[in-house]
């Protein structure tokens, strides 16, 4: 049978409101009563039913951790940075697969269901629509990894993907390249769409240098490798900024099925420097997403947002860099 409150107070001969105060933050207790009270307890085994007491304190410290793409191997790093990061702080981290949804109301109504005290939107492509949705439902949200869309509306902690852009077309600049091409994620995610406007956006000023468009249907190792297929049966370029690291080697992937060598025949360069970019057989030159450096950030956010739910909205972008390895020729 679970060991109740009720029996630890008459274990511990007090009342139960002394075993309440002494297992409530910021409660009044004497020392005295909160070491007679805790010997009980362990003595018993009795652990805080942390649900019940919400009735009472009106808080869950559930925090919803909202994302729409488990395929993608960076977001094990972002979700074990973010649930460690919310346990630390006593806080309990609910994740939520947003895949296939497209209605924000949705997200509002089942998060609300479980009375989440705030709730991050962990997406660079789920649209602003999504962080929108809670803010309006009197959620407490930040959209991290998200857009900064010039107005302070809404908690955003993210990179400049359009500056992302710009680095990816300078690299191609400085290796001589005259016929580039970008790889992007799904042509309407919000990342997707400011990295490809970056990068055009550089290369407008260079009209001998011939620029083409691709686009992914994911953000995956699979939709990277058959539309790395489709190119390769037409004409493709002599290098690509793909949208991301996965994209990337699903593309490096089709490349050497080809019978192509990289960076020989073709150059790649990726955006996140995930782990496996970094492995000896892929040896990935990308751009670095400063990821444990946001999430610490979006965390302690997140915990002065629920302190001060009035908080005027924050943006914090942080800065990329370029990580050299072997998938473009040299400088």
């Amino acid at each position: 049978m679970n060991v109740t409150l009720k029996d630890v107070a008459a274990r511990a001969g007090v009342s139960r409101s002394a075993v309440s105060r002494t297992f409530t933050d910021g409660a009044s207790v004497s020392r005295k009563m909160r070491r007679k009270v805790e010997k009980a307890a362990s003595d018993l085994g009795y652990s805080p039913n942390f649900l019940a007491r919400s009735l009472t304190t009106r808080r869950t410290k559930l925090i919803g951790l909202v994302a729409d793409n488990y395929h993608n191997p960076v977001f094990l790093k972002v979700f074990d940075l973010f649930t460690r990061g919310l346990q630390d702080r006593d806080l309990r981290p609910l994740l939520v697969n947003l895949s296939d949804e497209t209605d924000p109301l949705k997200s509002v109504q089942m998060l609300k269901q479980y009375s989440v005290d705030g709730v991050v939107v962990a997406s660079s492509t789920l649209s602003t629509d999504f962080a929108h949705a809670f803010r309006d439902a009197g959620v407490p949200v930040l959209h991290a990894f998200g857009r900064n869309v010039g107005t302070t509306q809404l908690h955003v902690v993210g990179i400049d993907n359009v500056e992302c852009g710009r680095m990816a077309a300078r690299e191609f600049l400085a290796r001589g390249y005259t016929n580039v091409g970008f790889l992007g994620g799904p042509p309407m995610a919000t990342s997707t769409k400011d990295r490809a406007s970056g990068f055009l956006n550089e290369l407008s000023d260079h009209p001998k240098i011939s620029v083409s468009n691709a686009y992914a249907d994911a953000y995956s190792f699979n939709a990277g490798r058959e539309t790395m297929r489709k190119i390769l049966n037409t004409s493709p370029a002599q290098a690509y900024f793909c949208g991301d690291d996965v994209i990337a080697i699903g593309a490096m992937s089709a490349i050497r099925d080809a019978g192509l060598s990289i960076p020989g025949d073709m150059g790649l360069i990726g955006l996140n420097d995930m782990e496996m970019a970094g492995w000896a057989n892929i040896n990935l030159t990308t751009i670095h997403q400063p990821i444990r450096e946001m999430v610490e950030s979006s965390i302690e956010l997140m915990v002065s947002i629920l302190d001060d739910p009035d908080r005027y909205p924050e943006v914090r972008m942080f800065p990329c860099t370029v990580v050299e390895r072997g998938t473009l020729k040299p400088r």
